[in-house]
This record gives structure tokens, C-alpha cells and sequence, in this order.
């Protein structure tokens, strides 16, 4: 008689199969709850993070928090938002109580009560539009305050300045052109048999970069001035026009500015007087344009003034002067994202660098980027101006 022996098992036949192995992922940095407060100051239609970038950073282990609202000046909905895994709050006071903030425009007094102790604020810091107030309340909640005017890369560029204001240079050509049209109906621009519209532009800056790049683009004939002869020199190896250029000579600048269609301010005055006098704007020609980008770090123009979304521009001695400090709002969905790529790589390179306060013992660059340490200023130029106690970052963080 046949005899078939059975061999007992406690496993099931699936339970055998050879699976994949799963590795535990070591995460070097400490994961962070992210708050995005939605803009209330200067019709603010910008934000830090877009959808896609806050579905990364949540695929990475954050939490972020978005205030409800705030994404829709850059026609970004609480719906997409949501689907990526970011918490939509009704309450200022959550998404202002996270570990990180990020923003556009530097807080309220409001909003700065809402802050939590040891929070990093990571926003603009607009320096000559702030008071002494502003920098005691803030130390007060002994936060730890990053502004973008002093976030620097490896290689000491303001990186995130040079990003805006790539944007800002762009736009503020693209802007002049539509206020030309409404106020002379000129188009700026070249036309075959027609005079092409002259372009002054104050600064050889990244601003005045890009702003010369976008007029050349429209075959306007620009003219640069500065007093930095490396920077004309430069901006010469940049753009493959030869650009007339030249340093400021009152004579020459009058000149220049009597012919001009458009002038751009772009380069900042801080506690400085103005470049181009009011005498030298009475000279201009009826229906010509004044864009002074830099307005609220020092005006170019001396009749410049503050203008805001609702009121982009006035009328002074029947030129237009647009003096919005926010310029790159007018384009706020491009401005948005180009803002967000810059925020993801800064977080998740100092995920992989270990945290901020990793970093803040590493690297040079990144202490250089704060001027408030838990309640402590630590920017001299900040200290000098509004008669502060100053704390050399080096021997808090060491």
C-alpha cells in the first residue's frame, strides 16, 4: 500500500515567495511643519509655494499648511493645494505657528503675535520701509528671522535677489510698454521706417540686465547709466548688442533723458539723493514713462513715489511714474513659481545637510542670512539705522 508523507508548515505557499527587501530610510535633517499665511499688505498677489512643490516636500516627510486663500492672487485654488497633501487652514494664527514661515512680505504686528518662539520667519525684510518697532517686536518673540534681500549661495551671490530681480527687470519693460501706449501712443519698440523708441535705464545691475535685454528685445534703442564701470563692462560681455553705456554725468544723463520715451530706475539709493532730479523730469517729453523699480530701497527719480496695485501710477509734469515696490505682482503666477523652485532646493538641500540649525554651524553663508537669532539681532546695518543692540552671529553660533 502506497503511503504519501505530509510535511507541516506554519507558512501559506504566498508567504514563501521571496519578496523585495525594504530599507529603512535615514533621514539626516529633523522634518518641519511648514505654515504658507496668506499676503494682507500691498495687494500682495505673490506666494512662497506652489501646488507641485508642496506635494514634494509633503513626499518628503513635512508638513505644510496652507492658509485658505492664499494662493488664489496666482491663480492657485485650496482644491490643489489639498489634493497634494497640504492642510488648508481658516486661522492666520496656525499657519503662523509652524515651525518655518514663509512669506512674501515681512509680518504685521498682528501677524508677528501669532509667532511662536524659535520659529524661522523667512520672508522680504523691505528695510527702508520698515521701523524700529518691527525689529522689537520680533524680538520680543525671540524668533529666528531670514530675510531674502540676505540669503546667499555658495558662491556669495544673492541668490534669491538675483532671481526677483531677473523678473522685476523683465516685467518693468514689458509694463512701460502697455503705460507708453496709454499715455502717447507710442509702441515701444523698433518698426521698419520708424524711429524706435528710446530707453534710458539707470543701473547695470541684474535689473537693469534684464530690463535692457527685454527692450533690446523689442527693438527699443536703450542706453545704460551707472557709476560702476565693472558692471557696464560687464553687462557688455552679456548682451551681444553693443549697448551705448555711460557713467552718470549729469550733462549726459539730461541729455540722454530729454530724448527718452521710458526711463527705468534700477538702481537702489539707500540714504542717498536721487540720480535723476525733478528739473531733469520737468525736461522730458509729454507722455513719457518713469518706472523707478527700487523705489523703496532709495529713489533714482526724485518725483518718484510708492504706488500700489489699485493705483499703479501717477501723473506728475504730465509724464507717468510707476513707483510699485512689488513690481513682479503684476505677473504674480510666473513670479510664484519661479519663488517656489528656489524655496523647494533651499529646503530640501538643508534636509539633506541636516536642518538649519546644522547648517547654521556649517555654513558661512547661511548665518550671514539671518539678521534676527532667537530674539538677537545680528545684521549691523540693521543695528546702525534704528539704534539696536548688535550680536555678531559668529559668537552666538559657533
Amino acid at each position: 500500500m502506497s503511503h504519501t508523507s505530509t510535511i507541516f508548515t506554519p507558512f501559506k505557499e504566498e508567504e514563501l515567495i521571496p519578496k523585495e527587501e525594504k530599507l529603512e530610510i535615514v533621514r539626516k535633517g529633523k522634518m518641519h511643519s511648514i505654515g504658507v499665511p496668506k499676503e494682507t499688505c500691498l495687494s500682495e498677489k505673490r506666494l512662497c509655494l506652489i501646488p507641485d512643490a508642496v506635494h514634494i516636500l509633503v513626499q518628503a516627510g513635512h508638513k505644510v499648511i496652507i492658509e485658505s486663500g492664499a494662493g488664489e492672487g496666482s491663480h492657485f485654488t485650496d482644491l490643489q493645494y489639498a489634493e497634494v497633501g497640504a492642510i488648508i487652514t481658516d486661522d492666520p494664527k496656525e499657519a503662523f505657528s509652524q515651525d518655518i514661515i514663509l512669506k512674501i512680505n515681512p509680518p504685521t504686528s498682528e501677524e508677528i503675535s501669532f509667532l511662536k518662539s524659535n520659529t524661522y520667519l523667512i520672508s522680504a525684510l523691505q528695510l527702508n520701509l520698515q521701523s524700529k518697532d518691527y525689529f522689537l517686536q520680533l524680538s520680543e518673540k525671540k524668533v529666528n528671522a531670514i530675510a531674502f534681500e540676505f540669503i546667499t549661495d555658495e558662491y556669495q551671490q544673492l541668490s534669491l535677489v538675483r532671481l526677483i530681480g531677473e523678473i522685476a527687470g523683465s516685467i518693468s519693460i514689458l509694463y512701460a510698454s502697455e503705460l507708453l501706449a496709454s499715455s502717447s501712443g507710442l509702441m515701444l519698440g523698433g518698426i521698419t521706417g520708424v524711429r524706435p523708441t528710446e530707453v534710458v535705464i539707470i543701473g547695470a545691475g541684474i535689473v537693469g540686465e534684464f530690463a535692457t535685454k527685454a527692450a533690446i528685445g523689442l527693438g527699443a534703442s536703450v542706453r545704460v547709466f551707472d557709476n560702476s564701470l565693472s558692471k557696464l563692462r560687464r553687462l557688455h560681455s552679456l548682451i551681444d548688442h553693443r549697448v551705448p553705456t555711460s557713467i552718470i554725468d549729469p550733462r549726459e544723463l539730461t541729455k540722454a533723458i530729454r530724448r527718452a520715451d521710458v526711463i527705468i530706475g534700477a538702481l537702489p539709493r539707500p540714504n542717498l539723493p536721487p540720480i535723476v532730479t525733478e528739473d531733469m523730469v520737468l525736461k522730458m517729453k509729454k507722455g513719457s514713462v518713469i518706472i523707478d523699480i527700487t523705489v523703496d530701497n532709495g529713489k533714482a527719480i526724485e518725483t518718484s513715489e510708492l504706488t500700489s496695485l489699485e493705483r499703479p501710477f501717477i501723473t506728475k509734469h504730465d509724464v507717468v511714474h510707476c513707483g510699485l515696490p512689488n513690481l513682479t505682482s503684476k505677473m504674480p503666477r510666473t513670479t510664484t513659481k519661479a519663488i517656489s523652485n528656489f524655496f523647494l532646493s533651499y529646503i530640501l538641500g538643508n534636509d539633506e545637510d541636516g536642518g538649519f540649525e546644522n547648517l547654521l554651524l556649517q555654513k558661512k553663508e547661511v548665518k550671514q542670512s539671518l539678521y534676527m537669532y532667537k530674539g538677537r539681532h545680528t545684521k549691523q546695518i540693521i543695528c546702525k539705522k534704528f539704534d539696536l543692540p548688535y550680536h555678531d552671529i559668529n559668537l552666538l553660533i559657533f
